[in-house]
């Protein structure tokens, strides 16, 4: 099974453009029998309530694109885990390139969301990736290992199962650039090793691992079905619900 994963970030700015979203993404999806792929649709935190109702009995699920570590609280402008499972959210992005660039989110911050998350019955998808220079300086697998193993700090091995890994490449997202195939399957053979060494799992026993670096349907095959992973983080392309499903089918083949 592979997952399609679908970051809306901070679009569909108003309620319109919201229902306007839905309907046409159901268009699209009408008569498309997907056998093989999951997909996760990620809204901001607004429209989480109303994804939830419009899918609510189909298969499409719906995660949110960040959460804080506490119940409740004093924390303003947060957001609680609990407060999204209630809303309908089944997952969650955790760690995203974004995360950590602009709002200067640590390592040890995305751990406690992980266990957040976890601990409140929400999938985290838990993104790890390099930058261009941290590319060019050849530091890409400690990067990853850095990333991969403080986030999993203190997470139980009867919990791995719940996480979906997300290799975003941060040097390839909005650039034009793309990695080849085999640079996509080190990442994951690397990150999968970690997990194997880590937490004693076989190898089959390993989680999800899917590519997130400015996925469309052209290079698709290339970045998930090539570099054998097991599905795809879409940002700017899940806006289009047509191009969105095209990476789908692609991803069923």
């Amino acid at each position: 099974m592979k997952w399609l994963i679908g970051n809306l970030k901070m679009n569909l700015i108003n309620s319109q453009e919201r229902e306007d979203y839905l309907k046409l993404f159901k268009k699209e999806k009408k008569g498309k029998r997907l056998k093989n792929v999951e997909i996760i649709l990620c809204p901001s935190f607004t429209h989480l309530e109303s994804f939830a109702n419009y899918f609510k009995g189909e298969e499409i699920k719906i995660g949110a694109q960040n959460l804080f570590w506490e119940k409740s609280g004093s924390f303003t402008g947060e957001v609680s885990p609990e407060t999204l499972k209630s809303l309908g959210a089944s997952a969650v992005i955790v760690g995203h390139s974004e995360r950590r660039k602009y709002f200067q989110e640590t390592d040890k911050m995305i751990n406690l969301k992980i266990k957040a998350a976890i601990k409140t019955g929400i999938s985290p998808i838990f993104c790890v990736g390099e930058n261009a220079k941290e590319k060019e300086a050849d530091l890409a697998a400690k990067v990853i290992a850095k990333q991969v193993m403080a986030g999993l700090e203190g997470i139980p091995r009867s919990q791995l199962g719940n996480i979906i890994f997300a290799y975003e490449p941060v040097w390839a997202i909005g650039t034009g650039l793309t990695p080849c195939s085999n640079e996509i399957l080190s990442a994951k053979l690397l990150i999968r090793k970690m997990l194997v060494n880590k937490f004693g799992l076989k190898y089959a026993q390993a989680p999800k691992i899917i590519y997130g670096g400015s996925v469309n349907f052209k290079i698709a095959d290339q970045v998930c079905m090539a570099s054998e992973m097991d599905g795809a983080l879409v940002g700017g392309e899940s806006l289009s619900p047509h191009s969105f499903l095209k990476i789908a089918e692609v991803l069923d083949n």
